[in-house]
């Protein structure tokens, strides 16, 4: 897909999905084509045709961008590809953002993409999301956890409460049919310190539906979680 091409189709899905004021468009046309060679190397999506790869990467990664204020600070955790971390940078070139990821190869790619875009003001950690939510560094710092699909509500939660400051928004990006994970994952909410405040569907560009729950920080995380050794995956609260 050639430049011009991309740029139309990218627009044209944003607008159909209410997201306005696209800025650095090349340079999510070379995101997304660092990306696939990348993904010829290392599996980083299953998603390869471009147009597909627009609406379920792209788009999808900027709904939630109404949630987000221009100078927040952001972790993005299980980040993978980098989604939905650096969309939402290249949509708004003031916020800082971490992206963490278990999986070292990810990070290198990311690394890669951070230095080609010449970003600024983003990192991308090869850590454990437990390991580093111990680290007083990251600890309750960060104005919004966000995470994509990435675990059932009762572990991600686990994972993305602790980095929180108090008043801050953990923002889990689901697929459909929420309603039994959310009910079952509410007591670990309240025990790490959140409070559900509203759900957000979405059905983008008529192809998918995503549901964004976001949480509320209202109190400080006990010191004791999140628990290490696989246990919030293991022995979800």
């Amino acid at each position: 897909m050639e430049y011009i091409e991309f740029e139309k189709i990218f627009k044209e899905e944003c607008e159909k999905n209410k997201i306005c004021s696209i800025i650095n468009i090349d340079k999510f046309y070379n995101y997304m084509k660092f990306l696939l060679d990348w993904n010829e190397k290392i599996n980083l999506t299953a998603i390869k045709e471009e147009n597909e790869f627009i609406v379920k990467h792209f788009v999808d990664s900027l709904i939630i961008n109404n949630l987000v204020k221009d100078k927040d600070k952001i972790i993005d955790v299980g980040t993978g590809a980098g989604f939905p971390g650096i969309p939402l940078k290249l949509f708004n070139v003031e916020q800082k953002i971490t992206l963490i990821d278990s999986v070292g190869k990810k990070i290198k790619v990311l690394n890669d993409v951070i230095e080609k875009l010449d970003l600024k003001y983003i990192e991308a950690i090869h850590i454990r999301a437990e390991d580093l939510a111990r680290d007083n560094k990251y600890r309750e710092c960060f104005d919004i956890a966000v995470s994509r699909a990435v675990a059932n509500m009762s572990t991600l939660v686990e994972y993305l409460i602790p980095f929180v400051k108090v008043g801050g928004l953990i923002i889990c990006m689901k697929g459909p049919k929420i309603d039994e994970e959310l009910e079952s994952s509410r007591s670990a909410i309240n025990l790490l310190g959140g409070r559900v405040d509203y759900i957000e569907n979405f059905n983008i560009s008529g192809e998918f539906e995503r549901n964004v729950i976001v949480i509320k920080k209202v109190k400080n995380t006990p010191n004791k979680y999140p628990r290490g050794q696989g246990k919030a995956l293991k022995e979800p609260l």
